[in-house]
């Protein structure tokens, strides 16, 4: 509920949420019984007891957060925003074939600017709904990306696809660090939108386009993403062809470092964490995708033990199948247990993190956002705890791991703005959104069909 307040003598604020409890994430990890989070412009200007900001702070706005869990922003480190225009095309399969047979024949007929806008317009919907107030992203044309993602009010770190073979857009390598150059010299600076240089994986780029990648991400000091060791199949080809792992060839090429974040990390080895340790590279954990492709499981809990920063990612919706942060903490903290036959790893205190602090550190945003605490940009979301399968509440941690899902987001607010009020996007036309994505469903299996 959004509520109009006026005071005399108090200092002035944009936006007053107050009365929820407040998962803060900050230094202390201070959770905030009856809290308040306020706001001017973009930023936070206070965290405390509801009461003492209420005293404070005249407010332009007010949200009633009573009953509610107020957060951090979920912060999805790995993303293909426009595969959401591919989501069930190909289940049940191993990774290359899932590639090779379906997804990148798909994408050589059908994805253009149209495709990559409408795609990640779906995708941000889907997001600003379930709770994600930025995310990284890996695909084609992400000009498009970053225009309606920044329309779309969200935070994000968008790269370009750089790989070997043609593309829908660029088709080689060179012309791909071109583009990448022109899309940073456009969006470096703006307040939403952080560039990123992102060569596909080592088994997809030649040793002088990894190369390259890393020179025009320091040039510009800008983040680089790429897909590191996510199946057996990567392992063994890099292997065969330099008798290396992908860490230790990356390594050798001199392209991890700080900045540097890989995807997935399933089959990385205790030489390859301690290269990972030592360049100061983050990992993105995925753990629907490697659960539904049959890739394997990330060594994530000696990667925290080891300090390595962690973020969480759902991958793609193409084999996901969805966007839902909150899954996503579910079901990691679930498989690491399962897997280290160990209830008490992975707890859910731990997993938030990975989807808030965690996850901005890996994307160099640890700074920004990620926690609630004065000087940082207002990103949060507020999430209904007041329903049956939230009661009773003992701890907020468990419950928002193991009880709440997305859909529980009822408010989402993006340097300093409200994108989300009572389950409402402000920023995107719902409908236009979906009809779009039908009609490009249609476009997809005919072209499939015709084989040509």
């Amino acid at each position: 509920m959004l509520d109009l307040a006026y005071g005399a003598g108090k200092e002035r604020v944009d936006l007053l949420v107050s009365g929820g409890t407040v998962v803060t994430m900050d230094g202390g990890r201070r959770v905030l019984e009856g809290g308040a989070v306020a706001v001017r412009a973009e930023r936070i200007v206070a965290v405390g007891p509801a009461a003492e900001l209420e005293g404070r702070y005249q407010a332009a706005r007010r949200i009633d957060a009573s009953g509610k869990i107020v957060l951090p922003g979920l912060v999805n480190t790995h993303n293909h925003a426009p595969m959401t225009l591919m989501r069930g095309l190909a289940d049940d399969m191993a990774l290359m074939d899932w590639l090779q047979k379906f997804i990148f024949p798909a994408e050589a007929k059908n994805v253009t600017r149209e495709f990559v806008a409408a795609g990640t317009a779906l995708a941000c919907l889907e997001m600003i709904r379930s709770g994600t107030t930025t995310y990284a992203d890996m695909y084609y044309f992400e000009d498009q990306v970053a225009e309606v993602t920044e329309r779309a009010g969200m935070r994000a770190v968008p790269g370009e696809t750089i790989i070997q073979f043609p593309a829908p857009d660029n088709k080689t390598p060179e012309l791909a660090l071109e583009y990448t150059e022109r899309f940073i010299r456009r969006w470096k600076g703006n307040s939403l939108i952080v560039p990123a240089v992102a060569p596909h994986a080592p088994y997809t780029n030649s040793a002088e386009s990894l190369k390259a990648a890393k020179a025009l991400a320091d040039r510009y000091g800008v983040p680089m993403t790429i897909h590191v060791s996510e199946t057996q199949d990567e392992v063994r080809q890099i292997r065969e062809k330099y008798g290396l792992t992908s860490t230790q060839w990356l390594d050798q090429l001199g392209v991890l470092g700080p900045g540097v974040f890989i995807n997935h990390g399933v089959w990385l080895t205790d030489d390859d964490l301690a290269i990972i340790m030592k360049r100061g590279v983050a990992v993105t954990h995925n753990p629907e995708s490697n659960m539904k492709l049959a890739s394997g499981t990330a060594p994530v809990a000696r990667m925290l033990a080891l300090g390595i920063p962690v973020g969480l990612g759902t991958d793609g919706a193409a084999s996901n199948n969805n966007l839902d942060m909150f899954e996503a903490m579910d079901f990691a903290a679930k498989l690491h247990k399962l897997i280290t036959m160990n209830p008490a790893a992975l707890p859910a205190q731990a997993v938030v993190e990975m989807a808030t602090l965690g996850g901005a550190r890996a994307l160099g945003l640890g700074k920004e956002v990620g926690s609630l605490e004065a000087g940082k940009r207002a990103d949060m979301i507020v999430v209904n705890a007041a329903g049956p399968e939230a009661q009773p509440l003992y701890n907020v941690y468990s419950q928002l791991v193991y009880s709440l899902k997305g859909a529980d987001v009822t408010t989402s607010i993006i340097n300093g703005k409200i994108v989300m009020l009572d389950r409402r996007v402000l920023t995107l036309d719902e409908k236009r959104i979906l009809d779009k994505a039908r009609e490009m469903k249609g476009r997809i299996l005919a072209s499939l069909a015709s084989g040509s």
